[in-house]
C-alpha cells in the first residue's frame, strides 16, 4: 500500500525553492510512512491529506505564475487584505491562510467544474472528521487507508490533467524566453532546464512529461530554433531517465 501511496510524489515538484519547503513536505512522508508502520493508520490519513493539499497548493502557484490575470480575477470575494496576501506571496505555502474547502475553488481556472470541486471538497471533510476527537477511528485497518489513498490519487490525477494546458503555456513562454543563450540566465540548455524550470516553476515529474509531449515544430521559424531543441531534448531526457 505504502508503494501506491508514493505515486504521489510523482505529482509533486522535483525541485523546491528552500531547504524548509522541502523538509516540510520529507517530514510529511516520514509521518505516513511511520504512521502506517505502526497500524496507526488515521494518522496515516492526515498526513497523506496534507501531502495532497501541498500538490493543490503547487497547483494553484502555477497557475498564478503562468497566468496571474486569471488569477487576480479569481481573487473576486477575498477580503482586502487577503487579496493583497496571496498576490504578493512569494511561496505556495502561502494558500494555506484560504481554508482548504475555498482554496479548491481556484481550480475553476483550470477548468474543474463546480461538481468536481465539490468531490475534491470531500477530502476535506474527511480530513476534518478524523482530525477532531469526536470517538470514532474512521481507518482502522489497512484495507480502509488503501482505499481512501486510491480515491485520493484519482483525484490528483484528475485535477493534474486539468492543468496539462496551462503547463504547456508555462513551457512554450520558457523556450521562447530561454532560447537565446545569451539573454537567459544559464549558458548551459541543462543548467537552464534545471534552474528556471524545474527548480523555478515547481515542476513535477508528471508536468515534465507534459512538456516532453509538446510538438516543437511550432517554433520551426524561430531564430534561436536549434537551442529550442537543445532546451526540450534536455527535457525528454530527464523524462527519459525516469
Amino acid at each position: 500500500m505504502i508503494d501506491v501511496a508514493g505515486q504521489l510524489e510523482g505529482f509533486l515538484p522535483i525541485s523546491y525553492r528552500t531547504a524548509k519547503e522541502e523538509e516540510y513536505v520529507r517530514f510529511l512522508w516520514e509521518a505516513f510512512n511511520d504512521n502506517c508502520a505502526s497500524g496507526k493508520y488515521q494518522f496515516a490519513f492526515l498526513a497523506y491529506h496534507m501531502l495532497t493539499m501541498c500538490f493543490v497548493y503547487f497547483n494553484i502557484w502555477q497557475i498564478k505564475q503562468i497566468r496571474p490575470d486569471h488569477f487576480a480575477t479569481a481573487l473576486i470575494g477575498f477580503t482586502k487584505d487577503m487579496e493583497r496576501d496571496l498576490l504578493a506571496a512569494t511561496s505556495p505555502f502561502t494558500f494555506h491562510i484560504v481554508s482548504e474547502s475555498n482554496v479548491m475553488r481556484f481550480l475553476k481556472l483550470i477548468q474543474c467544474d463546480n461538481g468536481k470541486i465539490g468531490t475534491y471538497t470531500k477530502l476535506v471533510k474527511d480530513r476534518n472528521d478524523t482530525a477532531h476527537s469526536n470517538g470514532n477511528i474512521f481507518f482502522a485497518t489497512e484495507a480502509e487507508l488503501a482505499a481512501k489513498v486510491h480515491e485520493t490519487l484519482r483525484i490528483v490525477t484528475e485535477i493534474q490533467d486539468h492543468s496539462e494546458a496551462i503547463i504547456v503555456e508555462g513551457y512554450k513562454r520558457f523556450l521562447t524566453e530561454s532560447a537565446d543563450p545569451e539573454e537567459r540566465e544559464h549558458i548551459d540548455a541543462s543548467d537552464q532546464v534545471r534552474e528556471v524550470l524545474i527548480h523555478g516553476g515547481y515542476m513535477s515529474l508528471i508536468d515534465l512529461h507534459f512538456c516532453a509531449r509538446f510538438d516543437i515544430s511550432e517554433f520551426a521559424d524561430h531564430p534561436h530554433f536549434a537551442e529550442i531543441g537543445a532546451l526540450h531534448a534536455e527535457v525528454n531526457a530527464r523524462v527519459a531517465a525516469d
